[in-house]
């Protein structure tokens, strides 16, 4: 990847394996401050489960991660205040309202929730923030997760499939806020289903194949 950027994670000889398959090995490559990539490849290849490995919520058959040339599950702390993980599924409560589930959201990742108002905001919710989660639809609770980047400081970002169910105006807005990131030193790993549409320039891919062994 960047390699005149400070280096914020590397990924050393990793070799995942779910139920006696491979579904990756002896995978290498760094990421640094600026660094937009994107993780793609057929389903069952692996993707959630790299981002997971990166993130420090599942273990390598083999290799390991570093952040900062340290072993990640040496420096959790220091690694979790620097990380923001928002994973496939969204983890709304339909018994809270869009508000509270991004306060709860906010709390959980160390965020404030003063703001929390403004932040819905961003992502279209104003006017929704006093509805219950389980009158939204699967849109409006994938925003309320995705809410989150707008109050992050975190620099390293890894986002498991952030453009499910919203449209184009919102995955236009998250892709500016991605590159902003990038730009003011911070790093996104994701993985999607479609095309990303900004410039080619300024992200780099990583591939996994489907492995039948």
């Amino acid at each position: 990847m960047s390699t005149n950027s400070p280096l914020l994670l590397s990924a050393n000889q990793l070799t995942c394996i779910r139920e006696e398959r491979i579904l990756f090995e002896n995978l290498n490559f760094s990421i640094n401050c600026g660094d937009i990539i994107q993780v793609e490849g057929p389903n069952g290849a692996g993707k959630t489960s790299l981002l997971r490995i990166l993130a420090g919520l599942s273990q390598p058959y083999e290799g390991h991660v570093l952040f900062n040339n340290t072993f990640i599950h040496e420096e959790r702390e220091l690694f979790n205040q620097n990380l923001l993980y928002i994973g496939h599924l969204a983890g709304i409560k339909g018994e809270m309202t869009a508000q509270e589930n991004l306060e709860f959201n906010l709390s959980l990742s160390g965020l404030g929730s003063t703001e929390a108002e403004k932040t819905l905001s961003e992502v279209s919710l104003l006017g929704f923030e006093d509805a219950l989660a389980s009158h939204l639809s699967a849109g409006q609770h994938r925003r309320i997760a995705l809410a989150k980047l707008w109050q992050s400081k975190a620099p390293i970002w890894i986002l498991d499939e952030p453009f499910t169910a919203i449209d184009k105006n919102g995955v236009k807005k998250l892709e500016e806020l991605m590159v902003n990131h990038a730009k003011n030193g911070g790093c996104v790993i994701l993985t999607t289903h479609q095309d990303l549409t900004i410039d080619k320039d300024l992200y780099k891919k990583i591939t996994l194949e489907y492995r039948f062994f």
